[in-house]
């Protein structure tokens, strides 16, 4: 079997969260949920889907599948995974350290690995091992609100769709106050701040929000691969400090944890080279005696593909989900909450495939 064509394809997709739409990283307006998502063909008839990170990089990852990754996977052998990524990673190695050469590599990674679960007639979580299960637990992954009386009503709307873990990207003390009052004692609170202060700040803030019981503090520190900044705002606090999603490859988080640098990993499957290295980091982390949550607020394969390492951890380890209404939805009902669960899709691969008529109405370009 030899992969004939490699395809990015751009959806955009109309939302509502019940707010404001918020600004991103780049200072644009939110104004749809985008994903690039990526089809693998072969000879054999057999296609794989995969997804990269685009947002701010789309301009720059799309044209990495296109010219850095596809012609260098094309004629390959899609059975080949480690043989073919570790050729590309040599190949391309000074784009390889993370970025959107890197998220392209992603999406090829996932595709392969969806190949890999046709032709065997397994589902991905079974491929890596994972014991069979229905569900996993998902945490609502909310935009950043500002307000906090907005995030006061966005909580409660979160509660009664039943949520029970609610995660914030506020950097405020009186947001998360806000949430707190909003959803009890009994919920687990996390806030992620993208980034948002300096050390010295840093620890401020944490040590006001303390009170407010947080299950972690989520990317506190800008740049957020300063690893002695986290390790000294680590022992300032109480509260467990997260971070991963900005991980560039699999060493990063070998420095990482030398650093004692967090409390919890969570990789990036869209980012960080896949499934393969996804999983090689969520191994490492668990020998380093750390959390691991992945970090998934996507819409298309690559939230497919979180579902799969999730449910191959096991134990009660939630999976992240955005919170929000999509004008259509890609991944069919596997994107819907059940019970503060998600769905553990048991065909093989990913186990759905994008929908094409979702792809017609709404792709670019």
């Amino acid at each position: 079997m030899k992969i004939t064509k490699i395809e990015p394809i751009l959806i955009r997709l109309p939302y509502e969260h019940g707010a404001p739409k918020p600004a991103m990283g780049s200072g644009e307006i939110r104004t749809t949920m985008d994903a690039i998502l990526v089809r693998v063909e072969t000879d054999a008839g057999i296609t794989g889907w995969g997804e990269a990170f685009g947002f701010a990089t789309t301009p720059v990852t799309i044209p990495a599948i296109t010219h850095a990754i596809a012609p260098r996977a094309v004629g390959r052998d899609p059975a080949d995974i480690e043989g073919l990524t570790t050729s590309i990673k040599r190949q391309l190695q000074n784009m390889m350290h993370g970025g959107p050469a890197r998220f392209a590599l992603s999406a090829l990674d996932i595709a392969l690995w969806d190949i890999k679960g046709k032709v065997e007639g397994k589902p991905i979580w079974q491929m890596l091992g994972g014991q069979p299960r229905d569900f996993v637990p998902a945490y609502a992954s909310l935009l950043r609100l500002g307000d906090p009386d907005t995030v006061a009503r966005i909580v409660e709307a979160a509660l009664a769709r039943g949520y029970t873990r609610i995660k914030l990207h506020e950097r405020s003390v009186e947001a998360v106050a806000a949430a707190r009052a909003a959803m009890g004692p009994d919920v687990a609170l996390m806030v992620d701040t993208n980034c948002a202060w300096a050390i010295d700040q840093a620890i401020e803030m944490a040590r006001a929000m303390e009170p407010h019981d947080l299950t972690w503090l989520e990317e506190p520190i800008t740049p957020p691969d300063d690893y002695h900044s986290l390790a000294r705002l680590r022992r300032k606090t109480t509260i467990p400090i997260a971070m991963g999603e900005n991980l560039g490859n699999p060493n990063d988080v070998r420095w990482l944890a030398n650093a004692g640098a967090a409390d919890i990993v969570q990789p990036s499957v869209v980012k960080l080279g896949g499934i393969t290295d996804a999983w090689s980091t969520i191994a490492f982390a668990a020998s380093k005696g750390m959390g691991c949550v992945p970090h998934s607020p996507f819409i298309g394969p690559g939230f497919m593909a979180t579902i799969h390492l999730v449910a191959a951890m096991g134990g009660d380890v939630p999976c992240e989900h955005r919170f929000c209404e999509l004008a259509a939805n890609p991944m069919g009902a596997y994107f819907d909450l059940i019970d503060g669960g998600l769905r553990v899709p048991q065909g093989p691969g990913l186990g759905i495939d994008p929908d094409e008529e979702v792809i017609a109405r709404y792709r670019v370009g």
